[in-house]
């Protein structure tokens, strides 16, 4: 069976060498979606010690992922159901998470500050957030342009939260990357 990556607009190896995933980290790809753009390549990176956790709050996309990953016998990911709006509503243990990641999810939230301090919650000390969202519609996909994500809000939450911007960068000429860097 053959699946769409999705790395034509978005290349997750870009993503995890910003991000220094590597070997035996636990990441959460929140809002993961139906390809498993993160998911899948993460686990690879992550390897046997590692774990990638594909969260979604639609039951079938979490089907589908499960369904891949037993057909190619990988077992390094775990689905979890969840609205990530609700705080506390992530059944990932606090301080346990090395990375999250926000792929083409936080345009779909009026106040993303909700998924991202979900994220935070479950963040180690020195752990990363890494929002990619729409800078600009491509023909019929990508949101609407009063629903581009307001990168300056996502900053001013950060400083707040106590995590700094490591790295902000264009990801082709669609998209945005903004690192997010817990520094307790």
């Amino acid at each position: 069976m053959s699946y769409h990556s999705g790395n034509q607009l978005i290349n997750p190896q870009e993503l995890f060498e910003h991000a220094h995933i590597h070997e035996g980290m636990h990441i959460a790809d929140f809002g993961c979606g139906r390809t498993g753009h993160i998911v899948f390549p993460g686990s690879k990176v992550l390897g046997e010690r590692g774990i990638v956790y594909a969260v979604d709050i639609l039951k079938d996309v979490l089907e589908s992922i499960r369904r891949r990953a037993a057909l190619e016998a990988i077992h390094n990911v775990e689905t979890i159901w969840a609205d990530i709006e609700q705080l506390g509503g992530l059944s990932i243990a606090p301080r346990t998470l090395d990375v999250a990641f926000f792929v083409n999810v936080l345009f779909h939230f009026e106040d993303y500050t909700k998924p991202l301090q979900e994220a935070a919650r479950v963040l180690k000390d020195k752990s990363r957030i890494v929002v990619v969202d729409w800078m600009r519609r491509l023909a019929a996909i990508g949101p609407d342009e009063h629903s581009l994500v307001d990168f300056d809000k996502i900053q001013t939450w950060a400083i707040n939260a106590g995590f700094v911007v490591q790295d902000d960068f264009g990801v082709g000429p669609y998209h945005r990357c903004m690192i997010l860097f817990r520094q307790e």
